[in-house]
């Protein structure tokens, strides 16, 4: 046998088995100091979310009695739950809720591709009024639209005024009271929106439209070939934000629309259910049903976004 021949099978990988699981079993050299570092945020995260989440999925089966004390009821609440025909509603509007502030992230791509063009004046500024409404008081948002779409002296129905047009009940009418809020979340997000866009354009290389003008591409073909292609990144980034901050919807409604108005029922997300049921109802039981109900929902649609993100990377 020739010394090639001894060689073969090393040369082969046949023999390498053994060294790839000596080098796998290698100690680590860094020991226990990663998990020494990270162990205060590790207990933080299992104090303050992993076991609020366990404790709400226990108290979703307990019915709680006036000055406290929990008895399990088994699926008691959310049998009651589902049979009281609230969630469908409440989940409908939510989700009306939350694809309108999807239609804001066209609108955000838009705005961010017009504030990143190259000599615009005043761009900053513009940047720093889109982005005011994000920092502002969601309360103070909801109280000031509140007077837009006030009724009777609304400036608003004021302006549709002056072409003839009746007054319209923006927060005291079903559907339109739905629409009234969704335009208000779009306007808020709007400035969140744009910084997020705004930092993935100035990653595009400039190249790439010069290129695309000497082609003869119009300014909306570069948005659509070129623009809307390479964020894809942070378009993801900001559906799955909108998908679950819209899905989180209370301060709006609780300010705009009020506890007094007759529409309340039929206007309110699955956080105003979960409020009215475990704060106005003191049903602390149903209202943990309702809090794990919306936090299963929220991982489903996640994961869905996720899947097809994947998908479309794969392609």
């Amino acid at each position: 046998m020739t010394q090639a021949d001894t060689a073969a099978p090393a040369a082969g990988g046949a023999d390498l088995g053994p060294a790839r699981d000596r080098r796998r079993r290698v100690p680590n050299p860094d020991g226990a100091w990663p998990w020494l570092f990270v162990l205060p945020t590790l207990i933080g995260l299992a104090i303050f979310y992993f076991w609020p989440v366990v404790q709400t999925a226990y108290y979703s089966f307990t019915e709680w009695g006036v000055f406290g004390g929990a008895e399990f009821v088994g699926l008691e609440n959310w049998i009651s739950l589902l049979e009281s025909g609230q969630v469908p509603r409440a989940l409908v509007n939510t989700l009306v809720y939350t694809a309108m502030l999807l239609l804001g992230i066209p609108i955000s791509i838009y705005i961010a591709s017009l504030l990143n063009r190259p000599g615009l004046r005043f761009a900053a500024f513009y940047r720093v009024l889109y982005f005011a409404p994000f920092v502002s008081m969601p309360a103070a948002i909801a109280l000031v639209w509140g007077m837009i779409f006030n009724s009777q002296y609304g400036i608003l129905n004021q302006f549709l005024g002056v072409f003839g047009i009746p007054p319209v009940f923006w927060t005291s009418t079903e559907w339109v009271a739905l629409i009234a809020i969704g335009i208000v979340g779009i306007w808020s997000s709007l400035g969140f929106n744009i910084i997020i866009l705004g930092a993935g354009l100035r990653s595009i290389p400039a190249e790439m439209y010069e290129a695309a003008r000497i082609d003869g591409a119009s300014n909306w073909r570069q948005l659509i070939s070129i623009t809307v292609p390479l964020l894809s990144p942070s378009i993801f980034f900001l559906t799955v934000l909108s998908v679950i901050h819209g899905m989180e919807l209370f301060d709006l409604i609780f300010i705009m629309i009020g506890e007094s108005n007759p529409i309340k029922g039929d206007t309110q997300s699955m956080v105003s259910l979960f409020y009215r049921e475990a704060f106005i109802s003191n049903d602390k039981g149903t209202g943990a049903a309702i809090a794990i109900l919306l936090m299963l929902i929220i991982g489903a649609l996640t994961a869905v976004q996720f899947a097809v993100q994947r998908r479309r990377a794969r392609s």
